[in-house]
């Protein structure tokens, strides 16, 4: 009996012993930061401006994560562009980055901005972006797998299954105008659709047919024909973005203008 009282006084001093001893291990590595994606996304972020012209650039935000402790004071974590591995250029695709990025006080994550350019290039060709992060006086980068993030910026458009059910001669170009004239990403293939979609095909088909009085009659989408030959060719452009225009040709055999493909071919 008096063993079992004995016990029982000295359990809960070798419970505190015991608590002050795991509370003297401490975390002693350097703060090092990541790029917190998925799987998917760290393959590739792909970012597209196919679906609207009207943007001269947009922003991409790519999460960044500490892994250690969080501090009461600001600090700053550096990347860079992997020039060797890219084929997006500064200043033309994207804004060059900034010689640093803060992260604010007692932050565990923050979001680096990369921003990418809406240029006609991008219609036919896709380029890559790859950033890393790099050590800097605040973070380490220990593991070489979580600190790149590679993005695709495009403009490309590609046929939809829908297309043919609904309309003919597909091209991008067209496609494009489809998007603008319409407002619509896709149609469906039900044929109980077919009121609904015909008329979104007409609505194309009329724009095709006098362009000039598609621009007339919608001064709220803000696109504009400017022609700097005498009538001869127009470019048809969005006011807020000048450098994604598409060519209007005047056919000096019918004299009716037609829009070019990127194959060159007027589209119809």
């Amino acid at each position: 009996m008096k063993k079992d009282t004995l016990l029982l006084l000295l359990l809960p001093m070798l419970l505190l012993c015991s608590c002050k001893k795991a509370g003297l291990t401490t975390y002693d590595r350097a703060a090092n930061v990541y790029f917190d994606l998925s799987d998917a996304d760290r393959d590739s972020i792909v970012y597209t401006f196919a679906y609207d012209m009207t943007k001269a650039q947009d922003t991409i935000f790519i999460p960044v994560k500490v892994m250690g402790y969080r501090d009461q004071q600001a600090r700053h974590f550096e990347a860079f562009v992997e020039k060797d591995s890219s084929t997006a250029r500064a200043e033309q695709h994207y804004d060059a980055l900034k010689s640093q990025y803060t992260l604010e006080s007692n932050a565990g994550r923050t979001l680096m901005p990369i921003i990418v350019h809406n240029i006609s290039e991008l219609e036919n060709q896709s380029v890559s972006l790859l950033v890393k992060l790099k050590a800097s006086d605040d973070f380490g980068v220990e593991n070489p797998a979580l600190i790149r993030a590679r993005i695709i910026i495009s403009a490309q458009l590609e046929q939809p299954a829908w297309w043919t059910m609904w309309l003919d001669n597909y091209s991008r170009v067209k496609h494009q105008l489809f998007l603008i004239v319409t407002e619509q990403r896709s149609l469906s293939m039900v044929g109980l659709d077919a009121p609904k979609n015909l008329y979104f095909a007409n609505l194309l088909l009329m724009m095709l047919n006098d362009p000039f009085k598609w621009v007339k009659d919608h001064p709220e989408k803000k696109y504009v024909l400017n022609s700097k030959d005498n009538g001869q060719t127009y470019q048809f452009y969005h006011l807020d973005n000048p450098s994604r225009s598409i060519l209007l040709r005047k056919n000096s055999a019918s004299g009716k203008y037609y829009f070019i493909d990127e194959l060159g071919k007027e589209v119809r």
